[in-house]
């Protein structure tokens, strides 16, 4: 929260954040980017491969977690989120089930 800093900026408004908080501007941002991406990998024909992908995007960062059987599909979502995450960084956290 800004905490009333207002006076003390010289009438600035709105709230910058920082390494750990988000601008609502941000978030929204942020939410559609992890929706897009969430889009192109349930439209992808092998989709049922990616149910258990969660995307979290953060700061223009998506990282893709959760578990998948093999290499090949996990190699594959993390380049469907690239090619839909607008430039943004992606972290593929994604497990392969042994």
């Amino acid at each position: 929260a800004c905490l009333g800093l207002l006076p003390l900026l010289g009438g600035l408004t709105g709230c910058a954040s920082s390494r750990y908080t988000q601008t609502s501007s941000e978030q929204i941002n942020d939410r559609a980017t992890s929706e897009h991406v969430s889009a192109a990998l349930s439209d992808a024909r092998q989709h049922k491969y990616f149910e258990g992908v969660k995307v979290e995007t953060f700061k223009d960062v998506v990282q893709l977690s959760g578990f998948v059987n093999t290499p090949d599909v996990k190699s594959r979502a993390g380049d469907i989120a690239r090619d839909n995450a607008g430039g943004r960084e992606v972290r593929n956290n994604i497990t392969v089930k042994e």
